[in-house]
């Protein structure tokens, strides 16, 4: 499918604007050329290779606006605490997975989730390491679990923000320590991680990922390994940023889309490093962390938006936002609203915004990654968003409604590894938020997690992301054979439904239903993933 000759898709449903009978999708080269009825399809491409569908559902394929693909890759293929449920399991998963000779690297405890929620001390780590380096990343990758031997090899995170003598490492200890752990990852360690990512990526319907580097997350060589490995065939497109401010010969040498992803303005909630303007609930004596000021941030956006770079920041906690929307008054003032709108900067998480932050944010042309799993995983009155804040503070985060109302693009993300990338579970969880009324309609929740991607990332078209002749041929072919819910006396398939939209439904998402499961993943016309 990557030649000039026609394919036509068959008997399926095509979510495509305008055609809500649609049956038939055509696709010449890497564009789509033809979407309605069967039958003038075949008229109009008689030597066309016809692949039946069998009553598939075909949708754009999704765009991943936030992930960290050689982390999400030695999740992937190392030791997963996910599933861990107190510190004796995670003590016993790492003397499982002690390799003499190695570093451990593993990813994902959450003692918000545990039974008990005391952490391992470092002694305790140490005796089932046997001497080995251990670093044991949290779910939101803002603190770690590690072993003496790995503080060993990075003696001056002892004296960093955020060190502790038995307990996660956070703030500059933990990048610290990071850093070595990301000297320790062999060169073919990383490639297999990568590409176990990218394949995965692609078996999920995804064709375009964001991937958001910089010197505390993955490092240079990281990033263009990665860029590298993308431009090679059968892979989803990787879209890459480095978050790192006064750095524009960085991203210039990188060929980087802008100077944004995860350049910190503050930390994670779940690591009491979110910069809050009232203490944690739970530790009142702090309130987070706060990386960047306001003329830190004014400066950033003023270097990029001169050099035509996008940049951008990853904020969280309300002192945090504050102080990007502060700097990007101070940014305005220097080089004018609407340069500053033209570079359509972004902001990742944006968890803790109001409407009138929303409302000037949007004024400036700023779109938002934004992550709808840490709402599924951590939202409601009893999940850690509550227990961090209290319920009345936690029900105002990540209002995606608000921010859409206002006009804030949003595009959806998982930040992979924090949140798994399940595309169709991020529509779920952005319609069926935990907070009632800051969910997005199943619509615009797809939107943001397809058509959105590519806007956040500049590509400004308005076709790229939707199935309409003119549009590159990212799409995929979903199983929808399954989506079916019970009701008191049979089983019965069902779809959301608007009438007025001129638009085919999508799949029931509501909780408890079965997800589509991806059968095809196809970018620019080059089918990614088969198991059609």
């Amino acid at each position: 499918m990557t030649n000039d000759s026609t394919t036509l898709l068959l008997g399926g449903r095509i979510y495509a604007p305008g055609a809500s009978d649609a049956t038939a999708m055509a696709i010449t080269g890497d564009t789509v050329v033809w979407i309605g009825q069967d039958g003038p399809a075949r008229a109009l491409h008689p030597g066309a290779d016809v692949v039946d569908l069998d009553g598939a559902f075909v949708s754009p394929g999704f765009v991943d606006a936030h992930v960290h693909a050689t982390a999400t890759g030695l999740h992937l293929t190392g030791l997963d605490l996910t599933t861990v449920r107190d510190a004796g399991e995670l003590l016993a998963a790492v003397e499982n997975a002690i390799q003499p000779g190695e570093v451990l690297l593993a990813h994902g405890w959450d003692e918000s989730r545990w039974t008990n929620p005391r952490l391992p001390s470092r002694a305790e780590l140490d005796a089932v390491a046997g001497g080995a380096a251990v670093y044991l990343s949290r779910v939101d990758v803002h603190s770690a679990l590690v072993s003496t031997a790995l503080v060993a090899r990075t003696p001056e995170a002892r004296n960093a923000a955020g060190w502790s003598a038995d307990g996660p490492l956070t703030r500059e200890a933990h990048h610290r320590v990071r850093t070595a752990v990301r000297q320790a990852v062999t060169p073919t360690q990383r490639h297999r991680a990568q590409e176990a990512f990218l394949r995965t990526a692609a078996a999920r319907g995804i064709v375009s990922l964001h991937e958001c580097g910089g010197p505390d997350i993955s490092g240079e060589q990281d990033l263009a390994d990665l860029l590298a490995l993308a431009t090679r065939p059968g892979l989803p497109e990787v879209v890459g940023y480095w978050g790192e401010a006064g750095a524009v010969a960085t991203a210039q040498r990188l060929g980087v889309r802008g100077l944004a992803g995860d350049l910190f303005v503050d930390g994670a909630l779940g690591s009491h490093t979110a910069a809050l303007h009232q203490p944690y609930l739970d530790e009142p004596d702090t309130s987070g962390a706060l990386y960047l000021a306001p003329e830190a941030i004014a400066e950033h956006l003023v270097a990029c938006t001169e050099v035509g770079l996008q940049a951008g920041f990853h904020v969280i906690g309300d002192a945090a936002v504050g102080a990007v929307v502060e700097g990007f008054r101070l940014a305005e003032k220097a080089v004018g609203s609407r340069a500053l709108a033209a570079r359509h900067h972004r902001l990742e998480h944006l968890e803790m915004v109001d409407a009138g932050q929303a409302r000037e944010l949007a004024a400036w042309g700023v779109s938002a990654s934004v992550q709808s799993q840490f709402d599924a995983a951590w939202g409601g009155a009893e999940g850690m968003y509550a227990a961090r804040l209290g319920v009345e503070r936690a029900a105002g985060l990540n209002p995606f409604a608000a921010l859409a109302a206002e006009g804030v693009l949003l595009a959806l993300g998982s930040d992979s590894p924090v949140t798994p990338l399940d595309p169709w579970a991020s529509v779920r969880a952005a319609t069926y938020h935990r907070t009632p009324g800051s969910g997005l309609s199943a619509r615009a929740a797809f939107t943001a997690h397809t058509r959105g991607g590519h806007r956040a990332a500049g590509v400004l078209d308005g076709i790229t992301g939707s199935l309409v002749p003119g549009a590159p041929a990212h799409y995929a072919i979903w199983d929808a054979a399954e989506l079916v819910v019970a009701t008191s006396d049979t089983r019965v398939q069902r779809w959301s439904t608007d009438a007025r939209s001129g638009v085919p439904p999508l799949p029931v998402l509501e909780p408890g239903a079965v997800l589509p499961t991806c059968l095809r993943t196809v970018r620019g016309g080059e089918v990614i993933h088969d198991a059609f």
